[in-house]
């Protein structure tokens, strides 16, 4: 019997790009379309329902960057593939589109790599400031981190990430 994969969307920053090929990622949270997502956006297909958990990745992103000032103010989104044993579906939540790893993830498991483009800097940084009153409630702070959604995130294959972070952090 084989272990169905399940897409999962992780936030990092560019320096955990930099541990990604040779130690994995380690977190204990990522997001995934959950049957709590299917539920609260019932009429959302599947695209949309993994747009919302990429969404809310890239979200927890700006916390990371508050979190590290060395950190390039570029959000990134890291999409993996996961055995579904290796995560719970989280909390339950209605909506809620966080899962629980138990693992570390692999880089052989990285699908896909998400990071802000240049043009983003400006915005990222000022949410990354921001991030924690918006969460608070303060709807000025939630204006700004809602400006980052202005910005697509670039794809990048796993393949590129030496040349990614080459360009990313110089």
């Amino acid at each position: 019997m084989t272990d169905e994969l399940v897409r999962v969307y992780l936030p990092a920053t560019v320096p955990m790009l930099a541990r990604l090929s040779e130690h994995g990622l380690d977190a204990a949270q990522a997001h995934a379309v959950t049957p709590a997502l299917r539920e609260w956006y019932a009429e959302g297909d599947e695209e949309e329902l993994e747009y919302v958990a990429f969404t809310r990745a890239a979200q927890d992103a700006l916390q990371l960057i508050r979190h590290d000032p060395d950190a390039p103010r570029r959000r990134v989104v890291i999409s993996a593939d996961l055995p579904a044993s290796a995560l719970d579906r989280g909390t339950g939540e209605w909506g809620s589109s966080v899962v629980e790893l138990r693992q570390p993830v692999p880089g052989a498991a990285v699908a896909a790599i998400h990071v802000d483009g240049t043009d983003a800097v400006p915005d990222v940084a000022a949410a990354a400031d921001v991030v924690a009153q918006a969460l608070a409630g303060d709807p000025d702070a939630q204006f700004t981190v809602d400006g980052t959604e202005d910005h697509e995130l670039e794809w990048y294959d796993p393949s590129e990430l030496d040349v990614l972070l080459r360009a990313v952090s110089g």
